[in-house]
C-alpha cells in the first residue's frame, strides 16, 4: 500500500510504518501527546493506518494488543506533558520562539484549556497542536492530578482506540484500498480544520482589540505566577 506523504516522505504514515514498526508509532503518539518537540507529527492519519495494515494484515498484531498498547502510550505521553508542565511552571510563557516551539501553540492551547475546562484533555486529543501542549498547559495550571488522569485516560481511550480501530473498521472496504489517499488527507484536512477555524478567529479579534500595552497583562496568559483558574489545584 502506497500513501501519500503530506509533506516530508518520512512524515508519510506508511513508510513510518515500514521503516519502525509498532515501535515507532508508539513513540510518535508517545511523542504527539505531551512533548513540546511532538506536535508537526501525523497522529490521526499513523493511527488510522495502523489499524487498516493491522486488517490487511500487513502489520502482523493481534488489534487488541495494539489498541491497548496505543492508549497506553497516549495517556503515558500525556502524563510526561503534565509533569513537566508542573515542573516548568509559567516560565513556559516566556520562552522564547525557536523552530520547534512557537510562543502561540502555547497561548492557544491555554485559551482552548481555560475554554473548555477538564474536558479539554478529551476534545484536545482530536485537535493537532493542540493535543501536545494541553496536557502541558494542565501541568502548568496545577489542575487536580486526580481529575487529570481521570480524563487523561478517557482521551487517551477514544483517540488512540477510537482513530485505530476507524482504520481496523474499514481495512476491508474495497473503496479505501482503491483510495486511501484522499481517505488520509481528508482525515489530515478534517482534523485541522479546527486549528484553521481558531486562527481566522483570533486573527479577527486581534484587528478589532488591538494588543494593549505592556503594563497590562494578556487576558488568561499568566505574567510571573502560574495560572490558578477554576481548574487548579487547591
Amino acid at each position: 500500500m502506497n500513501t501519500l506523504a503530506l509533506g516530508p516522505s518520512w512524515l508519510d504514515p506508511d513508510y513510518l510504518i515500514g521503516t519502525f514498526g509498532l515501535i515507532g508509532v508508539l513513540v510518535i503518539v508517545f511523542a504527539e501527546s505531551g512533548l513540546l518537540i511532538g506536535f508537526f507529527l501525523p497522529g490521526d492519519s499513523l493511527l488510522f493506518t495502523t489499524g487498516l495494515l493491522v486488517t490487511t494484515g500487513k502489520l502482523d498484531k493481534p488489534l487488541w494488543l495494539v489498541c491497548a498498547l496505543v492508549v497506553a502510550a497516549a495517556v503515558l505521553g500525556d502524563q510526561a506533558g503534565y509533569l513537566f508542565g508542573r515542573k516548568v511552571g509559567p516560565a513556559l510563557f516566556s520562552r522564547p520562539d525557536s523552530k520547534l516551539f512557537k510562543q502561540e501553540n502555547v497561548e492557544k492551547a491555554h485559551e482552548f484549556f481555560e475554554k473548555h475546562g477538564p474536558k479539554s484533555l478529551i476534545l484536545a486529543r482530536f485537535v493537532p497542536i493542540v493535543r501536545t501542549f494541553t496536557p502541558i498547559i494542565a501541568g502548568v495550571s496545577r489542575m487536580s492530578y486526580r481529575s487529570f488522569i481521570v480524563f487523561n485516560l478517557i482521551g487517551g481511550l477514544l483517540w488512540g482506540a477510537g482513530v485505530t480501530l476507524l482504520g481496523a473498521s474499514l481495512g476491508n472496504v474495497e473503496f479505501v484500498h482503491k483510495h486511501i489517499e484522499m481517505i488520509l488527507v481528508g482525515i489530515v484536512l478534517i482534523s485541522v480544520v479546527p486549528v484553521a477555524i481558531e486562527i481566522l478567529r483570533a486573527r479577527s479579534q486581534a484587528k478589532k482589540n488591538p494588543p494593549r500595552s505592556a503594563d497590562h497583562d494578556t487576558p488568561g496568559i499568566p505574567a510571573p505566577q502560574p495560572p490558578r483558574g477554576r481548574h487548579a489545584k487547591r
